[in-house]
């Protein structure tokens, strides 16, 4: 099988997080989550001063760009290509061009394995992030993105809620 690459995607500006739902989308209806492994908007946390009041927000690194980690060939690449709000792939012509790891370095983006010590039916913890101190029993993982999938009880519902392995610990 190929290697999976980073590719820069152009969207129309502000179509970033849309373009982002609907490949996602079309990746889980056309089953091709081996394929194209991670769909990001890069994002900056800045501090913003407003009428003298200091705030963090989230703004787009590259507005009208986004990231895609796949394997390419002629199907991802259509996929991809024929999404709405996608104008194109970062290259030459309609060749798309692979970002380098030196490209990858400033985005912290790493392509590091995390050993776990936790398998699919454990029980955890999350020890970080929105879900802090919730506990679940892990009903999937994902290896290419190191994250698990636990419920949680949300609104008197069980509800799937993916959690990086850096968040989460085993319940001994």
């Amino acid at each position: 099988m190929a290697e999976a690459n980073w590719y820069v995607v152009h969207t129309y500006s502000g179509y970033e997080n849309k373009v982002k739902a609907n490949i996602d989308k079309t990746i889980e209806n056309r089953h091709l989550e081996d394929q194209i492994l991670e769909v990001r908007v890069p994002l900056e946390d800045v501090t913003e001063v407003k009428n003298g009041v200091k705030k963090q927000v989230s703004k787009k690194m590259f507005p009208g760009y986004v990231l895609i980690h796949m394997v390419m060939n002629d199907d991802t690449w259509y996929v991809v290509r024929n999404t709405r709000g996608v104008t194109g792939f970062v290259g030459p012509g309609s060749k798309p061009v692979p970002l380098t790891d030196a490209e990858m370095r400033p985005l912290g983006i790493k392509a590091e394995n995390v050993v776990v010590d936790f398998e699919e039916g454990d029980m955890i913890v999350v020890i970080g992030g929105v879900w802090k101190d919730t506990c679940g029993v892990i009903t999937s993982m994902n290896q290419h993105k190191q994250t698990v999938t636990i419920n949680v009880e949300l609104f008197g519902r069980e509800t799937p809620v993916e959690v990086s392995f850096a968040d989460v610990k085993k319940m001994n």
